[in-house]
């Protein structure tokens, strides 16, 4: 079945974009609400979750707005996932665009836990 591209976006308050990228990029950032553990090396991230490890490359970084990673046993090269920044211009507030890929029948299961994981990063952003 081939995945599906989706979107999705939190609203983050009056969270700072310096310290959403800190938790977006940043392996210590990342750690606190993505992943058991993160390191980065030379473009390469390797997570841990319950001890067992994934590794994703950066595909496209724009500093302090997006960061667009591909998980290295993804098949398509197509296919990725990315956390984007934007600060909406009435309020000043931040959001947190995630756009990511999934199996139809998958996507709601992915959203949910996008949605949990998101959560604890506010929790940790206190806000």
């Amino acid at each position: 079945m081939k995945k599906e591209k989706y979107h999705i976006e939190f609203m983050m308050g009056s969270a700072s974009q310096s310290s959403l990228w800190t938790m977006i990029y940043d392996i210590e950032g990342l750690s606190e609400w993505f992943a058991d553990e993160v390191t980065l090396y030379d473009r390469i991230y390797t997570f841990t979750w319950n001890k067992e490890q994934i590794s994703a490359e950066i595909i496209d970084i724009k500093p302090q707005y997006k960061i667009r990673l591909r998980w290295f046993d993804e098949e398509d090269e197509n296919i990725y996932f990315e956390f984007q920044l934007h600060k909406l211009e009435l309020t000043g507030d931040m959001t947190l665009e995630i756009t990511d890929f999934a199996e139809p029948d998958e996507k709601s299961d992915a959203i949910t836990l996008w949605e949990s994981q998101v959560d604890e990063l506010k929790r940790h952003l206190g806000v």
